[in-house]
């Protein structure tokens, strides 16, 4: 194997599609094909299904492409690392992040930050679910996550940031300053899909005080959410950062939710397995200061509150 045939080879998978993957490597797809034949006479096996829809990985294919991923961000990062030698950082980091946690809503400062300090480093935010955002961490196509992590994951290490309380958000009149899990369950809610751990959190604690909760849409776009929530057919669980930003743009209010508390453990998540280039530890470095600020803000906050 070399690694332009697992270039080649990743980029198919990628499109699903060898006409248009020939189109984007430049590469005639009779050329292509033969890569991939080539390939498979390597190791023996039928990677690829082709179909008149285009072509999906075999079973053998999906492990050769998870490992194909890894080893071309290795090379990536070992490059990255013998240029920047005494030059000035140059590369691209890939961050994850998952829909309403705080890191979110600093992107345009870290991305002016990471502009400010490294022109040269180019930051890729991708939002996505947690299992999802740890898949990506471990193959090499995110660098680091921030995200709701409540159980360890193989091939992860996580550092925990911090723990944020969950609070319920709506708009008309407002049931208080908190608001007990049985007074919730006579509310419509809008929710996010089960896979989402603020989802899990809330069917969990639903669940140990023999509840039922009264979910009458699920929603993961933010701006759909505030549409939602604000034409008052029903309010929505969110962490309290998250929860600040959907009651200003609705004109809502928050709650903390009681009786029992929840809450969910914020983590930063890198690779077990890959070594962080320098321009990933240094981008790393800023979005921790960053959050570390933002929570020490936002406690000065509640506390003035």
């Amino acid at each position: 194997m070399n690694l332009r045939r697992l270039k080649y080879f990743v980029k198919i998978v990628d499109i699903g599609s060898l006409t248009q993957a020939a189109e984007v490597l430049h590469i005639a797809q009779p050329a292509l094909s033969q890569q991939v034949v080539t390939l498979e006479g390597e190791l023996n096996q039928q990677l690829l299904i082709r179909t008149r829809r285009g072509v999906t990985p075999t079973e053998a294919g999906k492990i050769l492409y998870a490992h194909a991923r890894t080893i071309l961000r290795q090379c990536e990062q070992a490059q990255e690392a013998v240029i920047n030698v005494g030059q000035t950082l140059s590369g691209q980091v890939a961050i994850g992040l998952a829909p309403g946690a705080v890191a979110s809503s600093l992107t345009t400062l870290l991305l002016q930050r990471v502009r400010d300090r490294y022109p040269d480093i180019l930051v890729y935010l991708h939002e996505n679910s947690g299992s999802q955002l740890n898949e990506k961490v471990i193959s090499g196509q995110l660098d680091m996550a921030v995200l709701y992590d409540r159980t360890p994951t193989a091939g992860v290490n996580s550092t925990p940031l911090i723990k944020e309380d969950l609070w319920l958000v709506g708009t008309g009149e407002a049931p208080g300053a908190a608001v007990e899990l049985v007074e919730m369950a006579q509310m419509n809610l809008f929710l996010p899909r089960d896979y989402s751990a603020v989802r899990r959190r809330v069917d969990e604690a639903f669940t140990l005080r023999r509840l039922s909760a009264r979910i009458i849409g699920e929603i993961e776009s933010l701006s759909t959410l505030i549409a939602a929530v604000s034409s008052g057919m029903g309010v929505t669980v969110l962490p309290e950062s998250a929860a600040r930003k959907l009651a200003s743009a609705c004109g809502g209010w928050m709650a903390r939710i009681i009786a029992p508390t929840l809450n969910l453990p914020l983590s930063l998540n890198v690779s077990a397995t890959l070594p962080l280039s320098p321009c990933t530890l240094a981008v790393k470095t800023i979005l921790l200061s960053l959050l570390h600020k933002s929570v020490q803000e936002d406690r000065a906050l509640m506390l003035v509150s």
